[in-house]
């Protein structure tokens, strides 16, 4: 039997995990050991995704989270390093590009432990975003590289890499399709408000995630940002990441922001149904710009780069600027989506996922 060892730390590697791991465990040649790093640590941003999507309870739960990115990053890999060396697995798999899959990935290549990258070769262009790093360090040392879509295979071949490169499709898509056919709408009962009471769901709205650093490290450019959205002719339902409730419940304090519902963060099955069941869809979240295109819904994505290109055809998804103007321009573009356009894959990527690891293995490496 053939040991894997799984690292992950963060919603959307939970998302891809659980669909990964339900295959992988099926498979009576492969042993999974799941290891948590931690790094999402709020209930609603780590223990809910693995209670509503049955992923198996964590063998280590290494409770690392907060602090510098060199600080986070150091702490788990000399954790990952000793659940390595007690364990001796054959494989390695991770997902994503957090500090958690850095961290894991560096740790193993220095025991001389192959690395499976599941999404790897997606690239936004610049060193200044620190997902950016993550994700080319693990490139360089993986062993395997299982990509999501045809332009992460084109960065990799430019990087100088080809019998590694595999085209599997993305396990989030097969999220998206497994779980959307099980909801009803009920789920959105789930949201409650800071102070922990029921929100009521307006009949029409948009919907929201904001996290990243760079819009939210500032006063002007979340106020840009909720400007926009109050703006609207619907309201706008907005989960707070953990990190950002206090500056934007005094932004909407300060400013009189009624067309804003900030809600507590929300587990994945609501999260879908939300954009499921919303207009149009404004985020910075790599992950909820990929769901809003397999829901066929416009998104709005304030970020200065691409991280998704196939997400951008016909105006599907635009980028924009933290700016009232500009959000609400691209927001207003109309858009078409091709019946026949799903770069994503078939909704099988965990099955081609898990299968190429077997041949990996079987091969020795």
């Amino acid at each position: 039997m053939k040991k894997i060892v799984t690292v992950v730390g963060a919603r959307p590697q939970f998302i891809k995990l659980a669909v990964v791991s339900r295959v992988l465990r099926q498979q009576p040649e492969l042993q999974e050991v799941l290891v948590h790093t931690g790094q999402h640590y709020d209930h609603n941003m780590s223990d809910v995704f693995f209670e509503e999507m049955d992923i198996p309870k964590p063998d280590y739960n290494l409770g690392i989270s907060g602090g510098s990115h060199g600080e986070m990053t150091g702490r788990m890999l000399i954790e990952i390093e000793k659940v390595l060396v007690k364990e001796q697995p054959d494989l390695l798999l991770l997902f994503g590009d957090t500090n958690s899959t850095m961290a894991a990935a560096l740790a193993a290549v220095k025991l001389h432990i192959p690395v499976c990258h599941v999404e790897a070769g997606n690239r936004l262009g610049t060193l200044d975003n620190p997902e950016e790093v993550n994700r080319i360090v693990t490139d360089h040392v993986s062993s395997l590289h299982l990509v999501c879509t045809p332009s992460g295979v084109e960065f990799l071949k430019q990087e100088g890499f080809s019998d590694s490169i595999h085209l599997v499709g993305d396990p989030m898509y097969d999220a998206f399709c497994y779980y959307t056919e099980q909801l009803d709408g009920s789920e959105l009962g789930e949201l409650l408000d800071f102070d922990g009471n029921p929100v009521v769901v307006p009949e029409e709205f948009y919907y929201m995630t904001c996290h990243r650093q760079e819009n939210t490290d500032t006063d002007e450019k979340l106020k840009g940002i909720f400007d926009a959205m109050d703006a609207l002719d619907a309201p706008t339902i907005y989960p707070v990441h953990p990190r950002n409730h206090a500056r934007a419940e005094r932004l909407c304090k300060e400013y009189g922001y009624c067309n804003l519902i900030l809600t507590q963060p929300v587990g994945y099955q609501t999260s879908i149904s939300l954009v499921n069941r919303s207009k149009k869809i404004v985020t910075d979240s790599g992950g909820v710009q990929r769901e809003a295109f397999f829901a066929r819904k416009p998104c709005v994505t304030v970020l200065d780069l691409v991280s998704w290109p196939e997400t951008m055809k016909d105006n599907c998804n635009q980028l924009a600027k933290p700016d009232k103007a500009d959000i609400i321009s691209k927001l207003s573009v109309p858009v078409t989506f091709e019946s026949d356009y799903q770069p994503f894959g078939d909704g099988h990527s965990a099955e081609k996922i898990v299968d190429h690891i077997i041949v990996f293995l079987a091969r020795g490496g």
